[in-house]
């Protein structure tokens, strides 16, 4: 086992690109990580990295070695995941997922509780951020996110069809007119989001069942880059905002907020279960990914994801 952790010190090192995002990824520190890196350098007598301030690169024997011994030991992590259990045969070990915290908040913690009474070997890790995370690099087991890009070893299944919606609460509305096209929200003030891939204020297009098209622009009065503080400030009745229908829905449903424009919306990518594409998932991994796609064609579940 010596051997293994050394080899899995250089391997997640030469991903990871860096000793201080490998022991993250492993569960140990920089120190010890650099330490395996340089005992089997020693054993092999061979040079695998060299290491700068910024990054580890690999040198030409280490690609050669890297390419050699991948594949062997993916096989050998597929092997102790698949029987990754208690003593009584249960799935078991931490289970570490990457969930947007709105999303998370309200529709998965809710069903930990029935997830740890079918699986109470396991120890949810969920980690809640905004951020798009690398699962194979950073070594989650899933994610939940819409309009992530997939990379090479990762597979998605689509969960729920989302949307953006204009809304508004009642106090922001009162005394206003309704609009009634796309056009009348220039008069409005806008709360608006900022990209974070881009650092600029997001801009939408509106579509409705005739498939004609719209600009949804309003006078912008503040700009988040944060969705929960976006719909904090929209419940405060400080403007308008395009929300998506996960964070909006029971809002509505209260009274709290009103949807503006109606047969209009944004057709949002898809929000998504990720995970990676190997032929022999942990039993933890596979009981996460069935427990969430059952749970998610729960009819009301889904008509709050989808604001229907």
């Amino acid at each position: 086992m010596d051997a293994l952790n050394l080899l899995e010190s250089f391997i997640v090192s030469a991903e990871t690109g860096g000793f201080s995002a490998a022991a993250r990824r492993l569960g140990l520190t920089p120190a010890a990580v650099s330490k395996n890196v340089a005992r089997l350098e020693e054993r092999l007598g061979l040079r695998l990295l060299q290491r700068s301030t910024r990054r580890l690169t690999l040198t030409a024997g280490g690609e050669q070695f890297l390419a050699q011994v991948s594949g062997p030991h993916a096989s050998l992590q597929d092997a102790f995941a698949g029987i990754a259990t208690n003593a009584q045969g249960q799935p078991a070990g931490l289970l570490k997922v990457a969930l947007a915290p709105a999303l998370g908040r309200d529709y998965l913690v809710p069903l930990l509780p029935e997830f740890l009474r079918r699986y109470p070997a396991i120890v949810p890790d969920w980690r809640f951020d905004n951020r798009p995370v690398d699962l194979v690099a950073e070594g989650f087991d899933a994610a939940i996110a819409g309009g992530v890009e997939l990379t090479p070893g990762v597979v998605a299944r689509v969960l729920a069809r989302t949307r953006l919606v204009v809304a508004a609460a009642p106090a922001y509305l009162a005394g206003r007119p309704l609009p009634r096209h796309p056009a009348e929200l220039a008069g409005l003030d806008g709360i608006s989001r900022r990209s974070a891939a881009t650092g600029r204020e997001r801009s939408w297009i509106l579509r409705n069942a005739a498939g004609e098209e719209a600009p949804a622009d309003c006078r912008t009065r503040m700009i988040f880059d944060d969705p929960d503080a976006l719909l904090h400030a929209t419940l405060q009745g400080l403007g308008i905002a395009l929300l998506p229908t996960p964070h909006a829905s029971r809002w509505l449903a209260s009274g709290a907020l009103q949807r503006l424009l109606p047969d209009w919306w944004v057709e949002l990518s898809p929000l998504s279960l990720y995970y990676p594409n190997k032929k022999l998932l942990p039993p933890k991994t596979r009981a996460f990914i069935d427990f969430v796609v059952e749970a998610f064609r729960a009819p009301e579940l889904l008509a709050r994801l989808e604001g229907r």
